[in-house]
């Protein structure tokens, strides 16, 4: 995937509000899309990944979790981007996605969010074994990790959205 300069122009020469809505399809977070989109224009495309990262930390749990909202399950059926980057779970056998999906509905009874994970190039049994790892962390931790993980989706995304 090439990232090119008319993606990074067309971004930069957007209404703030347009903007916003395409920036929303990288990250769900409606406060990260909209100060992204504020701090246009880009020089290049490190510098809105640069912006992006920066401004990811210092959102709040509550747009954190706005963000994770908009993932599906990993191992359900999705479209877009989620399809693309869970094909990993989409050849699993079903007793592997009946675990995947028993293990998602225990993971969110603990944290109360769905469980998010960086799924680009990753099998279904990788997901699973990860999902059970961090289980065993404190809800705080484990509010971290997920953020962490949004802030590796998010820059794959975005380059995406240039092309």
């Amino acid at each position: 995937m090439s990232v090119t300069t008319a993606g990074l122009d067309r971004l930069n020469g957007l209404a703030a509000e347009a903007a916003a809505a395409e920036l929303a399809a990288c990250c769900g977070s409606t406060a990260w899309a909209r100060a992204l989109a504020a701090s246009r224009p880009f020089a290049g495309t490190e510098d809105l990944l640069a912006a992006a990262e920066r401004i990811w930390w210092t959102l709040y749990p509550d747009d954190w979790h706005q963000a994770f909202a908009a993932h599906p399950r990993i191992g359900e059926t999705s479209a877009g981007w989620s399809a693309a980057e869970q094909a990993g779970a989409r050849g699993a056998a079903a007793p592997l996605l009946a675990e995947l999906a028993a293990a998602n509905r225990a993971y969110e009874a603990r944290f109360g969010h769905v469980f998010l994970i960086c799924a680009t190039g990753k099998s279904a049994e990788e997901m699973l074994a990860a999902l059970r790892v961090r289980m065993a962390n404190d809800p705080a931790a484990e509010l971290r990790v997920a953020a962490a993980e949004q802030a590796k989706i998010t820059p794959l995304r975005l380059r995406r959205l240039l092309t």
